[in-house]
């Protein structure tokens, strides 16, 4: 089971495990880190679950659709490791990954 670190709004870094299959919205949101909001619960039609990726990381996650850089343009919030959450799947590969939460457009 992959270890994510996961940074809240407030600054607090926690470890929080993931299980494969999840998506990193269920699991940030399932581990009490109630600033993210997920509205559309995964469906990739909000922005609400915007988070910050570790750079290193980046080419172990698929390839941003048109969907989810067209929501994303939307933030004020957006740079280069932008993504949303709810479209980055949980897998082995993604152990160690350190993740922030997006501040609230």
């Amino acid at each position: 089971m992959p270890t994510i670190r996961v940074t809240g709004r407030d600054g607090e870094e926690r470890a929080v495990e993931a299980e494969d299959g999840l998506t990193l919205m269920e699991v940030i949101r399932d581990n009490g880190f109630d600033e993210l909001l997920a509205l559309c619960g995964g469906c990739c039609s909000c922005a609400t679950c915007h988070v910050h990726i570790d750079p290193d990381y980046a080419a172990k996650l698929p390839k941003m659709d048109m969907d989810e850089d067209d929501l994303l343009e939307s933030s004020d919030h957006r740079n280069e490791t932008s993504r949303l959450s709810c479209q980055v799947p949980i897998t082995d590969e993604l152990d160690g990954l350190k993740v922030t939460i997006a501040p609230e457009d």
